[in-house]
């Protein structure tokens, strides 16, 4: 019996922020690890690709050290810390 392989899409996360800030995300898909998934700044906005396997996750950015949700973001879920998060659903 053959092992299939997960089939991954690659998501991109952007936000537009001043280039004198650092940002990450973190969420549901890199155990909320606010310093895995670097931003890189480009053309006027952070962008950064993560590949993922289909599914719902949840995440936040983290810019200058501090949470924030994605506000071109279309869905957010309530929190455990009673904030929200955003969601990215991967077809």
């Amino acid at each position: 019996m053959s092992a299939t392989a997960v089939k991954r899409k690659r998501v991109k996360f952007e936000l537009n922020a001043d280039e004198d800030n650092t940002v990450y995300v973190a969420g549901s898909f890199n155990d909320w690890n606010p310093k895995k998934n670097k931003l890189k700044f480009k053309d006027g906005i952070f962008a950064t690709s993560v590949l993922l396997p289909r599914g719902r996750y949840e995440y936040k950015f983290v810019v200058n050290d501090t949470w924030c949700v994605d506000p071109d973001c279309e869905e957010w879920a309530p929190n455990e810390m009673g904030s929200l998060n955003s969601i990215k659903t991967v077809e």
